[in-house]
Parts: C-alpha cells; sequence; structure tokens
C-alpha cells in the first residue's frame, strides 16, 4: 500500500502524519519534540488509538527521522520503508519565489533557506527536516506546502504597504500573510457545510491558535489576510503584538536604550496575552482569571478579531460565512461568543447553545443570514493532497 508522510516542522520539533492512498486513511501520527534540546521525546499515535511515548535524546533532525522511521516499521505501520512514495513538508514563507507548492531539489531547498528572513524561526528548521529526509530516502519526492502561496492572488491594493514603491521593486517588501494551508482547508469545507459553491461566496477564516490571523475569502481565493511582511503583524496573539504605531518602536527604544533586533524579539516573544496580561500567553490560563489586566488581554484579542472581520466584510461588501479553526478558535466558545455578539445587528443570529460545545459545526441558526461555523483545521490532509497533485501519485 502507499504512503504519504505530512511533516510540520518547528525550531525544535516536527508533527507527522502518514497517510494511505488513495483512502487517505491516517495510519500514524504523532511528533518529535525538543529535538536537540534536554528532555526530548517520541510520540506515535496508531490508528487503533494506541499510543507510545518514550523519552529519548534527539540531538537532531535526522535523529528524528530515523526514529520515526524505525518506529514505524516497529509498529508494524510500514512494512517497508519503500511503502513511503511522497513525503510533503509545511514551509511558512515562500516569498514571491513559490507561488504554489512545490517538488524540493537542493536548488529550490537553498531558495527555501534564502528566505528565511521572512520567517527567522520557521524556514530555517523545515529546511533541516526536508534536507533530514532526502539523506536518508533519496528517491522519494519532496514537496515543500507555502503558507504563503494561497495568499499570492491578493492584489497590490491589499499587499503593498504605504511606503516609498522602491522598496517593493528592490526588496520586496510588502504583505505575505500566513496559515494559508489551513485558510484553504477550512474555506473548501466551509462551502461544503454551506452546500455551495467555494466560487459563489465571500468567507472569513479566523485562524486563532497561537498565532492567529484572519483572512477574507472571496470566490475560492484569498483576498486580503491579516499578518503581513511577516506573522508578526494583524491582531493580537499569544505573545506577538500584532499592528502596531511603528513611532512607538523608535519611543520606547530611546527609552530604554535597545537596539531593533531586540525591539523585534519583545514584538515576536513578549507582546500579545502575554505582554498584556503578565500572567500567561495561553488563553486557557487567563479564561477564568480575575486578574483586570487577564481579562483585558482577552478583551483585547476579540476586540481586534471585531476589527478586522468588520474591516473584511465591508472590503467585500458582505459576508455569506465565517468560520473560526485552530487551538482557541476551535475550543474557546468565549471567544466565538463575544465575536458574534457584535455582528447581530447585520442579521448574524447565533446559536449560543451549539456554540457551547466543540467540534465541526454550524454556531449560528438556521436562519441566519451570515452563516458561522467551527470547522477544526487539517493543514496535514492539504499537504498531503499537494504531494499526491505534484508527484503524480493519482
Amino acid at each position: 500500500m502507499k504512503k504519504v508522510l505530512a511533516i510540520n516542522s518547528g525550531s525544535s520539533s516536527f508533527k507527522y502524519k502518514l497517510f494511505s492512498l488513495p483512502d487517505e486513511k491516517v495510519l500514524a501520527e504523532g511528533m518529535a519534540d525538543r529535538v536537540g534540546l534536554d528532555g526530548s521525546t517520541f510520540e506515535i499515535k496508531l490508528a487503533n488509538g494506541e499510543k507510545h511515548e518514550e523519552k529519548i535524546a534527539i540531538p537532531d533532525q535526522e535523529t528524528a527521522v530515523n526514529l520515526l522511521l524505525k518506529s514505524l516499521k516497529k509498529y508494524d505501520v510500514v512494512d517497508d520503508i519503500n511503502d513511503i512514495v511522497g513525503i510533503g513538508h509545511r514551509i511558512v514563507a515562500g516569498g514571491e519565489t513559490f507561488e504554489d507548492s512545490a517538488i524540493i531539489d537542493k536548488k529550490k531547498l537553498q531558495k527555501i533557506r534564502d528566505l528565511k528572513e521572512y520567517a527567522p524561526l520557521h524556514n530555517p528548521a523545515e529546511a533541516r527536516g526536508i534536507e533530514a529526509f532526502m539523506k536518508i530516502l533519496p528517491n522519494v519526492p519532496e514537496v515543500g506546502v507555502f503558507d504563503t502561496s494561497f495568499h499570492h492572488t491578493l492584489d497590490p491594493v491589499h499587499y503593498l504597504y504605504s511606503i516609498p514603491y522602491k522598496y517593493y521593486d528592490k526588496y520586496k517588501a510588502r504583505k505575505y500573510g500566513a496559515h494559508g494551508t489551513s485558510v484553504r482547508y477550512v474555506s473548501a469545507r466551509a462551502a461544503e457545510m454551506m452546500g455551495k459553491d467555494l466560487k459563489d461566496l465571500k468567507l472569513i477564516v479566523c485562524h486563532l491558535g497561537s498565532g492567529a490571523s484572519i483572512t477574507a475569502v472571496k470566490g475560492g481565493k484569498s483576498y486580503d489576510t491579516s499578518m503581513g511582511f511577516t506573522p508578526v503583524a494583524g491582531i493580537t496573539m499569544s505573545t506577538r503584538s500584532g499592528d502596531v504605531d511603528p513611532s512607538i518602536l523608535q519611543y520606547i527604544m530611546k527609552k530604554e536604550n535597545i537596539s531593533i533586533d531586540q525591539m523585534i524579539d519583545i514584538l515576536n516573544d513578549k507582546s500579545g496575552l502575554l505582554g498584556i496580561s503578565g500572567i500567561s500567553p495561553d488563553m486557557r490560563d487567563l479564561k477564568h482569571n480575575p486578574d483586570k489586566r487577564a481579562q483585558l488581554a482577552r478583551k483585547i484579542f476579540v476586540n481586534r478579531i471585531i476589527r478586522y472581520i468588520g474591516a473584511y466584510i465591508a472590503e467585500m461588501q458582505g459576508v455569506d460565512g465565517i468560520a473560526f479553526t485552530a487551538g482557541v478558535g476551535e475550543h474557546d466558545a468565549r471567544v466565538r461568543r463575544d465575536v458574534m455578539k457584535s455582528f447581530q445587528f447585520l442579521g448574524m443570529k447565533p446559536d449560543f447553545d451549539a456554540n457551547w460545545t466543540n467540534g465541526e459545526k454550524f454556531i449560528t441558526k438556521p436562519d441566519s443570514k451570515i452563516k458561522v461555523m467551527t470547522i477544526p483545521t487539517d493543514e496535514e490532509l492539504m499537504i498531503e493532497r499537494d504531494v499526491v497533485r505534484l508527484a503524480h501519485l493519482e
């Protein structure tokens, strides 16, 4: 039986799912965590629900890949490693270089590395993951699936910043967005749930996780999105600031006597929910905390979502459906409730009882003018499908 691996690499981890073809059944999934750090672990969950986890030294990505392949054989998920006929990798930043997913050779792998300025925490780690698989399975096609590719349909009106045009000409300084793989899956699934052709719909996808973005999808294409040149822009996130006035950065830097690199680190790692609350970057820790700053952080998070949704409704001159996805979007009923309350004046009729539980469903009443849904994202499935498409595995 032919099988495809979908890999989502982080700076010190990678998640994986193994799919069978052509039925797209998930045969195994899990992750290697704390790669290159003390206390590393490897986890595998089988299709029957059986789960195995071990603490084991994983000094680098190549060790993690070897451990994954060994585990797939150990637990009889594959009879032979040659059963794996394609490997797909989520890559955050493709810049203007990658307008679609692509089969990765050594030349394209270097281009991924060259784009590290666009996603310094992600692209180098993803490149290391691809290189490790290339070394161990040299004859298996590797496919890069870029989060930015879905947003290549943005109009210059939406992707250009109001700075001298020469900086776009010379350096490609523009909005690129992120979470495109997730938005592509969720928008298509939303159309299926609504019983409509995606090309006929105006949708807004709220990908609310540790990183969070709002994307307007018009006619099945990305129309506008909240993240910018890097994933730090847009709405408030767990540790990222979202949109700020650039002048305040200069002001703080002078007051604190810090460099621009230090300031960017603050915007990425010490801001957002963590920075406002002073308690935690995790919405679950703030939800029931009576501390005023904890509750303020949640209110600001909701407010920024409402701002972007409202702007996109105006830009698209209406909206047919809104979908919540990712960790917060799928599991925080209070966030969804508070967002929906702001759009009742447009004919949205929330079903607050349905909203109180999680899972794929409508959370508005049948006669609501704007349909709202919770849809668990499945980036790995989109990765698998791109591998099948580009490696001609049908």
